[in-house]
């Protein structure tokens, strides 16, 4: 089945649009994981993205009479900007439906491309049936964002450059994955042609819906997705899509999201470049399974898929990308409450630099501070704990905890003694108008808000943490509200960075 995949890419038709864009070896990186690190720039493209070369590929092989009516498609943005200039170069009309939730500045690129806009849903899923309307309304063709062969083929063509590019021996090509057109159109590729390459697909911990398919042995639909790396954040893979990565994937990494945003920064250092988060996650997965499988001196190839980053969504990753190194630690620590022990504190560190330090008085005989310690890899951590623990100090890793890296740390400030029957909840909000009144609205004047934290992070979605005095009789009542509400949430109430701060 390859070799009539292999067929289509030869002769796909996607650089009346795209470039060949460059194979850039990574000097920086290179020397941080010692092997050799090779960067296949499709951030470079026309649109920032390699969504481009499927989008035209099947674009171009319509007929006329398919052309009349125009093209639907839906997306949250690489795939929509890809179909809007494939549909500007060939004179189709093209409408393309968004989640309400999309960022302005993605909804602006696709309309100075010319498409039509429609805004539906908050989130793709609310695009994507929205779209098929259209289409069953109008007889518009639908062009899929990865589950057509046309459109994989397309996307095929960055692994017949990478081929072309690299003339020696290559170990391994890593790529981020949705919905899996851009795998399956590389393995089909490198497969037939190289056999011996391993290509190795790139996942968010919050969006892993190949990882768990190929282990389940069938697509698996995600009840959840995190939308941080919004160009792979897909709830179920496509079925030809599936089908291929079964054949010829040869393995999926599964990457944190701080893990990414330190693959945001260490390939800026290297290239200047600034990768959104799904464009730097192929990285963030060479990098760990170099790590994981301790490798050397091998030929490792990154897909940098794309580069249309939100601004605001730099602060968010500037915070987190040290921890995503794991040159970061978080910890709570007790010291005590008298003059001197942060400077005691301090010398009991020793070299380590404080990265952060936040505290507020709460208690006469003990002070419970959050820090941030500079640190040389992940093994230090355990070794920093020991250090603190053997000094005296009662001491707590914080650094995979969520919500003290996303809210606690900015809310150190004492405890509320006085608040009583209290439950903290961690909401994703729609991050649109009217999400927070909508809540408001919904909770009515039932229960006390007796915190809430609120730190936007540039995604479609906001993280908020809220803590709400409900009596235990009011339990089911709650129930009731959170269902109605239908936002997604978790119950952080004994999270320990809550209890050692808030």
């Amino acid at each position: 089945m390859s070799v009539e995949y292999l067929k289509r890419i030869l002769s796909a038709r996607v650089y009346d649009v795209a470039i060949e864009s460059a194979l850039d070896y990574a000097p920086l990186l290179s020397e941080r994981l010692n092997n050799h690190v090779w960067l296949k720039r499709e951030d470079t493209q026309p649109i920032f993205s390699f969504k481009l070369r499927g989008a035209y590929n099947k674009m171009v092989r319509l007929t006329p009479a398919e052309c009349k009516p125009g093209v639907v498609a839906s997306s949250a943005g690489n795939h929509a900007q890809g179909v809007a200039l494939a549909a500007a170069k060939l004179g189709i009309q093209a409408t393309i439906v968004m989640p309400r939730t999309t960022p302005e500045i993605k909804v602006d690129a696709v309309r100075r491309l010319g498409a039509t806009v429609e805004l539906h849903g908050d989130n793709y899923d609310g695009a994507y049936e929205f779209a098929s309307k259209l289409c069953a309304e109008k007889g518009c063709t639908f062009v899929h964002p990865y589950d057509d062969p046309d459109v994989i083929a397309g996307q095929g063509t960055v692994g017949m450059e990478i081929l072309k590019q690299h003339g020696g021996d290559l170990d391994a090509i890593f790529v981020p994955v949705g919905g899996g057109g851009l795998i399956a159109g590389i393995a089909a590729f490198v497969k037939e042609m190289r056999p011996e390459i391993r290509v190795i697909g790139v996942e968010p911990e919050d969006a892993d819906a190949m990882s768990q398919s190929l282990a389940a042995g069938k697509r698996v639909r995600l009840e959840t997705v995190g939308t941080f790396a919004d160009g792979v954040a897909v709830r179920q893979v496509g079925v030809e899509t599936f089908r291929i990565a079964q054949e010829w994937v040869d393995e999926i990494v599964v990457v944190s999201n701080d893990a990414i945003c330190g693959a945001v920064k260490e390939v800026y250092e290297d290239r200047r470049s600034v990768l959104e988060p799904s464009g730097a996650l192929a990285y963030a997965g060479l990098r760990e399974f170099a790590l994981r499988e301790n490798i050397t001196g091998k030929q490792l190839v990154a897909i940098a898929s794309g580069s249309n980053m939100n601004f605001d969504r730099l602060r968010h990753i500037s915070e987190r990308a040290e921890i995503g190194e794991r040159r970061e630690a978080v910890i709570a620590v007790n010291i005590p409450e008298k003059p001197g022990s942060f400077r005691q504190f301090c010398s009991d560190i020793g070299a380590r630099n404080v990265t952060e330090f936040n505290y507020r008085y709460a208690d006469s005989s003990q002070a419970t501070v959050f820090v941030g310690l500079q640190i040389k890899n992940g093994a230090e951590i355990a070794a920093v704990m020991d250090d603190l623990r053997e000094s005296g100090y009662r001491t707590v890793d914080l650094t995979d905890n969520e919500v003290a890296k996303l809210h606690v740390r900015h809310m150190v400030g004492g405890k509320a003694p006085q608040v009583g029957k209290e439950i903290v909840l961690n909401f994703q909000f729609p991050e649109r108008p009217g999400a927070l009144m909508n809540f408001l609205q919904k909770m009515g004047e039932r229960w006390n808000i007796s915190l809430f934290h609120y730190r936007n992070h540039g995604a479609d979605f906001g993280r908020v943490l809220v803590g709400l005095q409900v009596p235990p009789a009011n339990a089911g009542e709650l129930r009731t509200f959170l269902s109605d509400l239908d936002y997604s949430y978790t119950d952080e109430s004994d999270n320990p960075a809550i209890g050692l701060f808030l």
